[in-house]
């Protein structure tokens, strides 16, 4: 067999030795967050701490959940993640069964398939989009953060072509036993499609979860601002205005705000490995399954 020759030996070994250096590499800046954010304020700010904490202590934890600010911040990224997520997926795996039907089935098809992939090549721009949510009553509302990206033309493209992959027995059954279209797509075809559907799911709460852009434009009160946009604003612009002035000074130092990144960190870290098993099977969207 050609996995016990020697030249597939030495490949697959200096493949492993290669994909764990470069899993650490990835990993090591993350760790050393992660001490910074459990060392004393003296040795971080100085610089001391690389991969063990200096004077151990829990202290920039217990002020980073005191902030108020940071904890409403916080909500409000977990509700944008799980209903624009939730919304997200009701609205693309609906359009892309749609699309994925032949032309004889569903005759607007290749229209409606054009409608969506010209929005990939342009868009209505910034300042439309600005009008558009101020005019739609939007402005300084979780909705601002959900309704414009719910439609994704690349998941919807994903879903499609995974759709499609699905054996037409199985849809003639369901039709001859009885079932609608609505009720073929929610028993038949969401069914085998977890993969594809777990895997644009993990798009979804990434995008989500990372983005800061529209907080900045859409949400004037600080109370209001999703976690990103919150931690863009303290430490990229290092803008201290839209918080309150008694944590001004714990969010000037470092430890806090290692603390702050890592805990925003943390959620896709952990959902991630649930939905690893279905990731690449999701995204060879090619793959037979007969």
């Amino acid at each position: 067999m050609y996995h016990k020759t020697l030249p597939y030996r030495i490949f697959s070994l200096f493949n492993h030795v290669f994909l764990t250096v470069l899993a650490i590499l990835c990993l090591l800046p993350l760790y050393h967050l992660l001490m910074v954010s459990l060392s004393a304020s003296a040795p971080a700010n100085a610089g001391l701490v690389t991969f063990w904490p200096i004077g151990f202590t829990f202290e920039a934890y217990a002020k980073t959940f005191d902030n108020a600010n940071f904890l409403s911040s916080l909500w409000v990224s977990v509700q944008r993640t799980v209903i624009g997520t939730a919304l997200a997926l009701v609205v693309n795996t609906i359009a892309a069964y749609a699309l994925s039907k032949e032309s004889h089935v569903f005759r607007a098809r290749n229209l409606y398939l054009w409608y969506f992939v010209v929005t990939m090549l342009f868009s209505g721009g910034l300042i439309p989009s600005y009008i558009l949510i101020l005019k739609l009553g939007l402005m300084n509302t979780l909705m601002a953060l959900i309704l414009p990206g719910l439609v994704g033309v690349f998941n919807i493209i994903l879903l499609m072509n995974f759709f499609r992959t699905v054996p037409k027995d199985l849809e003639e059954a369901a039709f001859i036993d009885g079932a609608g279209q609505f009720r073929t797509f929610l028993s038949v075809y969401l069914p085998v499609s977890l993969p594809v559907v777990a895997t644009v799911s993990l798009f979804m709460m990434v995008g989500h979860w990372n983005s800061y852009f529209d907080g900045i434009i859409y949400i004037r009160d600080s109370e209001k601002l999703p976690l990103a946009t919150f931690m863009q604003t303290i430490i990229v612009q290092a803008d201290m205005s839209k918080l309150d002035p008694a944590a001004v000074a714990s969010l000037s130092q470092r430890t806090i705000r290692a603390s702050q990144i890592f805990i925003s960190a943390l959620p896709i870290l952990l959902v991630y490995p649930f939905l690893q098993r279905y990731f690449v099977t999701g995204i060879v969207v090619g793959a037979v399954k007969e």
